[in-house]
């Protein structure tokens, strides 16, 4: 069986992108990381999707991104909310972008799929419902699929040619979640919002509802015609 390495928040598009790599018959060796960021609950959410997933292994990478900052998800800095939807225009980035974030996390994933001797590398980026991110761009990919290429000894021996999978990278965030329903991806085991609030119950976390990420969210939930099922456990 071949492998592949799925880079795992524990998002709807990372979750959805997990089953599709298992659905086109991979051996899936699951990729998070815990850089510090604000909404770290979202690694409990990814090793649940892990589990019921039933990959080869769950590799979780620490590193703190806090040290750079920059970013609103790794700084004291506030997550904005409520801020107003300008489909098919161009967005200012926001500042929950992680300087380098995706770079950062492919180099890891090229590093593992590497040693797994795993041509393909999934991750959940998407260019269309999305919050504005330069390195979730087709271009960005295409260029980093050269360059792991270019800086591999086992590409440069021969034995390997590495490509970058992005099979949401031009879908809307309702198909994305219509394809994940069709196969069999639990939502209710994901997590989206960037800045988690204070539940009812001790030590319980809930989505803030406000950011762009829980906005995008809903939105793909409503337009798929489809219920939230971790909205429906609040």
């Amino acid at each position: 069986m071949k492998r592949a390495v799925v880079l795992l928040s524990g998002g709807v598009d990372s979750s959805t992108v997990l089953a599709i790599a298992k659905a086109e018959g991979n051996e899936v060796y699951a990729l998070s990381f815990d850089y510090r960021q604000r909404h770290r609950v979202e690694l409990e959410y990814a090793k649940k999707m892990a589990a019921a997933a039933g990959v080869a292994r769950h590799l979780i990478v620490q590193f703190d991104l806090r040290e750079i900052g920059g970013s609103a998800l790794t700084s004291g800095m506030e997550v904005p909310k409520d801020r107003p939807s300008k489909e098919g225009e161009a967005q200012e980035i926001p500042v929950t972008y992680v300087p380098a974030r995706n770079t950062i996390f492919l180099s890891f994933g090229l590093a593992w799929a590497e040693v797994l001797g795993a041509e393909s590398i999934y991750i959940g980026a998407n260019a269309i419902d999305y919050s504005g991110y330069p390195d979730c761009r087709p271009e960005y990919l295409g260029a980093f699929e050269r360059v792991a290429n270019l800086a591999t000894k086992a590409s440069v021996e021969g034995a390997m040619k590495f490509r970058i999978m992005a099979p949401l990278i031009s879908m809307k965030k309702s198909e994305i979640i219509a394809k994940g329903g069709e196969i069999g991806v639990d939502y209710g085991l994901s997590w989206s919002c960037y800045d988690p609030q204070p539940g009812d119950k001790a030590g319980e976390v809930v989505p803030c509802g406000r950011c762009d990420s829980c906005r995008l969210r809903a939105k793909g939930f409503a337009e798929a015609g489809m219920r939230d099922p971790l909205a429906e456990d609040r």
